[in-house]
């Protein structure tokens, strides 16, 4: 709305100024692009009439008496359906999308509506839509900078394995805490390192190992705190048991742990 270069855009070329705004943010987020071209055609762009307070007065009560228009509902109604629409296909099949179709899809249908809005007369709900296209883009924005694995699923998890047989390779969650309790598994079992990788979106995560391990750790920390056996020293993410046993400080890891963590804290502690 600053200097009125989309209101000049939209009489001079009869396309909505909201969808010159939209646009001129989308090429601001798409790499600062935006701003230049605004600033630019606040240089350039001759300088319109100026309308008087009572003119604009009665542009807005003719805009109050103007009947309401149904794009909001069918937009509203649109985002259900195509959303309804994934969750059964995801539901009867094999496909584990994970939120990011969920939410494109979504946006998409919103888009669509705010397009429509330039072209139905009547009130149309516009700061409705784009107040619901922001969320959406920062919903997508979040699941686009998180590890989603096909079938991680959402929901806490709590493994706590009792021998080497039941450590699983791999551990993954999309949305939810996550608790990987390695503690009871017996040291003295286990012949060669047990490698785990650990792959979490969104929410804390939880991992406990025996005091007697050695630990080899990487960790890729996204957004959150990271707190690795109360901050104790490691050799190139190495970290020796402590206490007495077999393989305790050998310089031979009994777990060679990975973990890829999105958002939320991540605690990796011993028993």
């Amino acid at each position: 709305m600053v200097h009125g270069v989309a209101g000049g855009l939209a009489e001079y070329s009869g396309i909505d100024p909201l969808l010159w705004r939209v646009g001129f943010v989308a090429l601001t987020l798409a790499g600062g692009t935006g701003i230049l071209v605004y600033l630019l055609l606040c240089v350039v762009m001759p300088a319109g009439p100026r309308r008087s307070g009572e003119e604009t007065s009665r542009r807005s009560l003719h805009e109050r008496t103007l009947p309401r228009s149904p794009v909001g509902r069918l937009t509203l109604a649109g985002v259900l359906i195509a959303v309804g629409v994934l969750v059964l296909v995801a539901r009867l099949g094999d496909w584990n999308p994970g939120p990011r179709p969920f939410l494109g899809v979504a946006l998409l249908v919103v888009g669509v509506g705010l397009c429509a809005t330039a072209f139905v007369p009547g009130r149309t709900p516009r700061g409705g839509l784009i107040a619901l296209g922001v969320v959406l883009s920062l919903g997508m924005l979040l699941a686009s900078s998180v590890p989603w694995s096909d079938g991680a699923g959402v929901g806490d998890r709590d493994y706590r394995p009792t021998s080497v047989a039941e450590v699983r390779d791999r551990y993954e969650l999309g949305a939810g805490d996550m608790t990987v309790d390695l503690s009871r598994i017996d040291v003295d079992d286990i012949d060669e390192p047990l490698r785990i990788e650990v792959d979490h979106g969104v929410g804390d995560l939880d991992v406990i190992l025996p005091r007697e391990a050695d630990v080899q750790l990487e960790i890729d920390q996204g957004v959150g705190q990271a707190e690795v056996f109360d901050g104790g020293s490691s050799d190139g993410g190495y970290f020796p048991g402590t206490g007495s046993g077999r393989g305790v400080d050998d310089d031979e890891p009994e777990f060679v742990l990975t973990v890829d963590h999105g958002v939320g804290d991540v605690e990796v502690s011993r028993a």
